[in-house]
């Protein structure tokens, strides 16, 4: 299987690891780059002390290429554009932010820059920016998402129609037949979350993982949209903020509802009444814990059965 993401990134298969926050260390981006795959250190979570150390690590555990998820909306992304800079990570992706302020410098100093998008416009200035792929993700996915609201259905032939570089699909993608339906789309690869959220490599807390298991359809929703879209799992926690919601309170009193350190609580400690529960709404469909290798061992055979099934008309 080769085409323009897998000769861009210098890899096997067409599937990148999220980066995600609290499930992205070194074990899961490892194991994924390891079996034939793009993974990435989810470096939102950590210091750029941790970040640095989980770089070492992926430097001893795999000869693969691998990369690194950086959110461009916290406070210490100089100090962690700086770990990368120095660090012989040779692929960088850029989420939540301006994909202008670091792309160049990140070039110069030799990465490949991918910038996660969630419209045709900011696809359009990622490509402006100079960075050599997008990730054209749509609001089924977890995590903090595009205030649009466009599902992967609908943004991926918007995207592909916007830009000339390399379009990699997300939101909503956990199996083969998902996978065969945005490359149909026009999509050159496919980034995958939740799925790897779950994996037994993933540093995500057991409880966490068991509630993504147990979840069902409607379990997840998109909210805080006035901070910053999230997709969550229902709990007490978003019981409160359902709450707030019906008093009216204003962007103040949510922010400091949401306080710090609310997704550390959830995904890492395993609080699954007051943390915040992140992942996309594809987890009604996720059912048990592999490895990474077998997650993509599952996606690439559905793939290819899919395609061979398709009826010709």
């Amino acid at each position: 299987m080769s085409n323009r993401i897998t000769s861009l990134f210098s890899i096997q298969y067409p599937i990148i690891q999220a980066g995600m926050v609290w499930c992205s260390g070194w074990k899961l981006a490892s194991a994924v780059s390891n079996s034939g795959g793009l993974g990435l250190i989810g470096a939102g979570s950590m210091t750029p002390e941790l970040l640095l150390y989980h770089l070492n690590q992926m430097e001893l555990h795999t000869t693969r290429p691998y990369g690194v998820n950086v959110p461009l909306l916290y406070s210490n992304i100089e100090a962690h554009i700086q770990v990368i800079e120095t660090s012989p990570v040779p692929i960088v992706f850029t989420s939540a932010g301006n994909p202008a302020l670091y792309t160049a410098r990140l070039k110069a100093a030799g990465k490949t820059v991918v910038h996660v998008v969630s419209s045709a416009a900011f696809a359009e200035k990622a490509a402006r920016a100079g960075v050599d792929a997008v990730v054209a993700e749509g609001v089924e996915a977890g995590g903090h998402n595009g205030k649009e609201e466009t599902t992967t259905l609908c943004l991926i032939p918007l995207v592909k129609a916007a830009v000339s570089i390399p379009v990699i699909a997300a939101g909503g993608i956990a199996s083969g037949r998902a996978m065969a339906a945005v490359i149909a789309l026009g999509a050159d690869g496919v980034q995958i979350g939740s799925a790897f959220a779950v994996a037994k490599e993933s540093s995500a807390h057991e409880r966490f993982k068991t509630a993504v298991l147990q979840s069902k359809e409607g379990d997840t929703v998109l909210t805080l949209k006035e901070l910053a879209p999230v997709r969550l799992l229902k709990n007490n926690f978003y019981d409160e903020i359902k709450n707030a919601y019906t008093q009216h309170v204003g962007i103040e009193a949510l922010r400091a509802l949401l306080g710090k350190g609310r997704s550390k609580k959830g995904i890492f400690e395993g609080n699954l009444d007051e943390g915040e529960l992140e992942i996309g709404q594809v987890a009604a469909q996720l059912k048990d814990e592999p490895t990474a290798e077998e997650i993509i061992h599952r996606i690439l055979q559905e793939y290819r059965l899919t395609i061979d099934s398709i009826p010709y008309f």
